[in-house]
């Protein structure tokens, strides 16, 4: 839902395009912030009550937001998301993947992925909808209290205290582990380029007279549903270059795409192929993170993931902003700048597909070194 509203909302209140770059990008910076805290956490703590407390916070973001007037309590409220994105994410999925089985690991976060996927395809939607009966501040207010609602649903999950064999401490290796850098790395990139589509979309279909933008986040969504459990089947059992190496060809198309785009069609088409590119690519890229660790670790690894992709909303928007500025200033068309934007940002996503194809020995190696510690690892990178 933010994704849609955030963007257009600064936008509504005058920013221009390199502002609401920074505004979409400022939920990660507190979101890497709290990351070396966030790792040790979910090893040393309830899962359930620090999942309690991480959507606390979240609510307290959208009353924020629904309070906001102008830009800079948009920016407090987005700090505040931050937070709680950053222990949640990481959070629901080290939970999830204690629960799979390694051998089939890949096809398993694809599943837990896909409620992520019905969110994207009913959030931006039903978002949109509501901003236009009731406005963005009430729009805001009842998805706090929604959120409230989901907070007492955490309070109903059994909490277990993981045995503790050490006081609580911040380190380095329970924040950030080394094996998963090659993963991280790719996750960085394809999410630095997919989110200047989650920002700046809805935007760009406006400046083309384009209605019912809204529909895109559906195609993508519902074609999530249908590709992510294929890819992660096709992964277990064929090795993940088959799913990485075609999923960042079509994600790569897919800007391009969306760069000659004038019409909701091709919008839809552009939802269509980022599914299953990126979104095929990220649930694989996360697998292989929690295959390449012992599973005591896959809590630091999941946070190590998510330093990628936090990154990725920190610095993927604000640059995509100044290019479109940029753009603008040197043509004098503000369109021109998005069409241009979306074309630059073809860049990441090759360098994404090099460094996997350069990186492929390396991945096999550190798979082999989980198979001799005694890990079941059904999944190779041919």
């Amino acid at each position: 839902m933010m994704n849609a509203l955030i963007p257009k909302y600064a936008y509504f209140l005058g920013a221009n395009a390199a502002t609401v770059g920074i505004v979409s990008s400022m939920f990660a910076v507190t979101a890497l912030i709290i990351r070396p805290v966030a790792g040790p956490a979910m090893d040393y703590y309830s899962k359930n009550r620090l999942l309690t407390a991480s959507v606390s916070m979240i609510a307290v973001a959208f009353v924020v937001y629904g309070l906001s007037k102008d830009v800079t309590a948009i920016i407090i409220a987005r700090l505040f998301h931050g937070l709680g994105i950053g222990v949640a994410v990481p959070l629901g999925l080290a939970m999830a993947t204690n629960a799979i089985p390694e051998e089939k690991m890949a096809s398993g976060v694809g599943i837990y992925s896909m409620g992520a996927a019905v969110a994207t395809a009913v959030g931006p939607w039903l978002g949109l909808k509501l901003m236009e009966r009731l406005g963005y501040n009430n729009t805001f207010f009842i998805t706090a209290a929604w959120l409230v609602l989901c907070v007492l649903l955490t309070l109903r999950m059994k909490s277990n205290t993981p045995v503790r064999h050490s006081r609580f401490r911040i380190k380095l290796d329970r924040v950030f582990v080394t094996d998963v850098i090659v993963p991280t790395t790719i996750i960085f990139l394809v999410t630095f380029a997919y989110s200047s589509i989650s920002s700046f979309i809805v935007i760009y279909a406006g400046l083309m007279d384009i209605d019912q933008v809204g529909l895109y986040f559906t195609a993508y969504a519902i074609s999530l549903l249908i590709s992510r459990p294929i890819s992660g089947a096709v992964a277990d059992k064929y090795g993940i270059g088959k799913v990485i190496i075609p999923g960042l060809l079509i994600f790569a198309a897919s800007f391009i795409i969306i760069s000659y785009a004038r019409t909701l069609p091709m919008l839809i088409l552009t939802g269509v192929l980022c599914a299953f590119g990126h979104g095929v690519c990220v649930p694989t890229l996360q697998a292989l993170c929690m295959l390449l660790v012992p599973k005591q670790r896959r809590g630091a690894a999941g946070n190590t993931n998510y330093i990628g992709s936090d990154s990725a909303y920190l610095l993927g928007p604000t640059a995509a902003g100044f290019i479109i500025t940029g753009i603008q200033n040197i043509t004098g068309s503000e369109l021109s700048g998005y069409q241009g934007m979306y074309r630059m940002m073809v860049i990441p996503v090759i360098a994404a597909l090099l460094f996997f194809i350069l990186a492929r020995k390396f991945i096999r190696e550190k798979l082999a070194k989980q198979e001799t510690a005694g890990d079941i690892v059904g999944i190779d990178t041919p």
